[in-house]
């Protein structure tokens, strides 16, 4: 059961993420959605913080699960950056409140180690392209600068994360992305 709670406690906080206009989500506020008092937020929760590394986690735990996936489904370089690229900007489709979470808007004012997180998890983002930009070259024997091309497909896919949850969510990160993921990729 309090499992149950804690989990309908960090759906809660990541719907009211998704609102358009960005409010200061206070622990009063997501007591009041729940129809719970602070108190029993803190049963659960020691504080905010831990509410939003709840939901890195759960970001981390689903992003990585599917890059590993397609990592061992695709063995063709090309199409994994692709699958892997398309599969980011799906996740902050499906999952509004969680973009803002991505972008470090949800985290303004939060505990910076949560930023850091978020920081760190790009990088290890990062790094997957790399590799698989690696594969890319033994396969097609097209020399690229790895390090530098992953972080154009990092920096790619954060801009269309930042203008999805700028534009209210009405910018839909998979918008022209049939068209730009030629230009991202063939080098």
């Amino acid at each position: 059961m309090a499992g149950e709670r804690k989990q309908q406690i960090l759906e809660t906080l990541a719907k009211m993420l998704e609102a358009p206009k960005r409010e200061k989500i206070t622990t009063a506020s997501l007591a009041a959605k729940l129809d719970v008092s602070e108190a029993a937020l803190y049963r659960h929760f020691a504080n905010k913080a831990q509410m939003f590394e709840g939901l890195i986690v759960f970001i981390e735990e689903t992003i990585f699960g599917l890059i590993n996936k397609i990592s061992a489904e695709e063995t063709d370089g090309q199409k994994q950056i692709q699958r892997i690229i398309s599969m980011l900007l799906v996740f902050a489709e499906k999952n509004p409140g969680m973009t803002r979470v991505l972008i470090g808007d949800a985290l303004v004012n939060e505990d910076e180690k949560l930023q850091l997180r978020i920081n760190q998890m790009n990088d290890r983002i990062e790094v997957t392209l790399k590799q698989s930009i690696r594969i890319a070259e033994t396969q097609t024997g097209n020399k690229v600068d790895a390090e530098a091309q992953a972080n154009l497909m990092l920096c790619y896919v954060m801009g269309r994360w930042h203008q999805f949850a700028k534009s209210g969510f009405k910018r839909k990160p998979m918008e022209f992305v049939q068209q730009q993921m030629t230009s991202l990729i063939n080098h």
